[in-house]
């Protein structure tokens, strides 16, 4: 399962610069990745200081 961002996202960027596939882009209020795009790696998950992403 591709992973999710919550509404916890502070909208650092970290995330984005950590995806390989640049499966992450800005949304509204907060970062979102693309399921489609994303590999499951989890690198973005590792990557965030505030725990905002999760498998879905």
């Amino acid at each position: 399962m591709a992973y999710v961002i919550g509404d916890d996202c502070i909208m650092c960027g970290a995330c984005a610069a950590q995806c390989p596939v640049e499966a992450i882009s800005e949304g509204d209020g907060k970062y979102v990745i693309d399921a489609d795009t994303c590999i499951e790696c989890g690198a973005c998950a590792a990557q965030c200081p505030v725990e905002a992403i999760a498998e879905a």
